[in-house]
């Protein structure tokens, strides 16, 4: 990616909002204490910290999603209380959303549009929503058919259907709230495009991001918070990625990845033949071997994920599984866990967790059959189970007694482990294991991961990001338009190799 130049002088920039002494408490637990920054005219200013730091709060704070306890909020110099998003947004400050928050029976268009329709005279002017529509994802950097409707949609499509929504809001403050998480490399490269034009015109920038190197390329200053305070705000210029990783934890984090011994050659645990998903993908093969980390790379699109749901069950499919040298097919996903093979969804959100029942609810529910006694459920032993999820995975959370959404995102994740860890599974399927999560969370999935392979159990790992794949793998497969297209291991385990396969730029690539 290029950098851009920060504009000249952001800091004499006069400040558009000024937040002092912002707290914030849900219940007994106070997710914020005396946060205080301000936010320039033509300057992005990046808000890092782990997840649990109160960073979202913040966001949607200053968005009218919250009201503070404590503190004040001005905009131009004078106070303002907003007494919600819309009056937020009438002051002019939008915010793009972690989770997506779109209509999944409409359209796209219908969606960009919802609430504030184009109309001719007093009919709505389809024609002229699905073309604003279109040019929307275009100057984001991809293309959707406007007409599309949006549950048909992949995550990445539907973030930027959601971006493309807020940026069409007249706005002089824009808050991303991880809009890149689902986002392919063009993608990302395209919304930074799209900020770097924003902030030129004098719009302030609240940035929040896990991918401290893209925070190094597209802010001008930087505020870290730690367990809801402030750590301290830096030009960007002052900061390396290593830096606001040592800030954000408050320890060394260089060595992000676990060190491993190289995989034996064990026997084949998964063998996968003329494996078809119509539509997503076709004629796969592969072989997982016990204790093996098996890496799956390749763009959006590529057919990772819808083969990964065919082979569990989710998704008509068709081909040849062996499971520990019996065939086997799965017609549902609860015939693949019965099995032992474990499948964690990239849309932990979604399709993983119940996010409006608590903790022990979700940790239990995939193996409830353990904790049945006679007629009834021993929540006794269930209460167990959750005190050494908590324990084993180091699920950080106030009180045991919250909502699974009420947890940070890398909570989430550890949780979602902890409930497939239930079933004992042989194989485990884990798909963007540290999408939407931060730096200390993504050390400590890691480290998870490696103790499941040492255990003898069998990984595959989905992955949109490279250096994770080679980070934790023993090998990568490389998909491309639903196919495997090729395979990488040892000295061979690049960036270059995965990106030329996974293009195909590379004139030896299989077609």
């Amino acid at each position: 990616m290029t950098i851009s130049p920060a504009p000249a002088d952001s800091s004499i920039n006069p400040p558009l909002l000024e937040a002092s002494g912002l707290s914030k408490t849900f219940g007994i637990i106070e997710v914020l204490k005396d946060i205080s920054l301000t936010v320039r005219a033509g300057e992005v200013h990046a808000i890092i910290g782990e997840n649990g730091a109160g960073k979202s709060t913040l966001m949607k704070i200053l968005a009218g999603n919250h009201q503070p306890t404590r503190g004040e909020i001005r905009m131009d110099g004078a106070p303002v209380s907003f007494s919600g998003p819309v009056d937020a947004e009438n002051h002019g400050i939008v915010l793009v959303h972690q989770e997506i928050l779109l209509a999944p029976d409409l359209t796209v268009a219908q969606n960009i549009y919802l609430g504030r329709e184009l109309r001719k005279g007093l009919v709505v002017d389809d024609q002229a929503m699905r073309s604003g529509a279109r040019q929307a994802i275009v100057d984001l950097g991809g293309y959707i058919d406007p007409d599309t409707i949006v549950s048909r949609l992949s995550i990445a499509q539907r973030q930027l259907v959601q971006i493309a929504r807020v940026l069409l809001v007249p706005h002089r403050i824009v808050i991303f709230d991880e809009p890149t998480a689902s986002l392919t490399p063009h993608e990302t490269e395209a919304l930074l495009k799209v900020i770097r034009d924003i902030r030129a015109k004098g719009v302030g920038v609240l940035y929040i991001s896990h991918r401290l190197p893209e925070v190094k390329e597209i802010a001008d200053r930087v505020t870290v918070l730690r367990d809801g305070r402030l750590v301290g705000s830096h030009d960007a210029a002052e900061l390396q990625p290593a830096d606001m990783a040592r800030l954000m934890v408050g320890r060394d984090v260089a060595k992000l990845y676990p060190d491993r011994h190289a995989a034996e050659v064990r026997q084949a645990v998964l063998e996968v033949e003329g494996f078809d998903v119509p539509g997503f993908a076709r004629d796969a093969g592969f072989t997982l071997r016990k204790g093996e980390i098996l890496g799956f790379a390749g763009l959006i699109g590529a057919g990772r994920t819808e083969l990964m749901e065919g082979l569990v069950g989710l998704r008509p499919a068709k081909g040849k599984v062996v499971l520990n040298e019996h065939t086997v097919s799965f017609t549902d996903v609860h015939s693949s866990l019965k099995a032992g093979v474990a499948y964690l969804s990239e849309d932990r959100k979604g399709k993983g967790l119940l996010l409006t029942k608590d903790l022990r609810v979700n940790l239990t529910l995939a193996s409830l059959g353990k904790f049945i006694r006679g007629l009834q459920i021993d929540r006794k032993r269930e209460a167990e189970a959750l005190d050494n999820a908590i324990r084993d995975f180091d699920i950080r959370t106030g009180t045991k007694n919250i909502l699974a959404g009420q947890l940070s995102g890398g909570n989430q994740q550890k949780l979602l482990l902890a409930k497939m860890m239930m079933l004992d599974p042989q194989v485990v399927i884990i798909d963007e294991p540290t999408r939407g999560i931060d730096i200390g969370n993504k050390e400590q999935i890691y480290k998870f991961i490696a103790a499941l392979a040492e255990e003898g159990r069998s990984i595959i790992v989905v992955s949109s990001e490279m250096p994770e794949l080679i980070g934790i793998c023993d090998r990568i497969l490389v998909m491309r338009t639903g196919r495997i297209v090729g395979e990488v291991q040892g000295e061979n385990m690049t960036e270059n190799e995965i990106v030329e396969l996974a293009t195909g730029v590379n004139a030896g690539a299989v077609a």
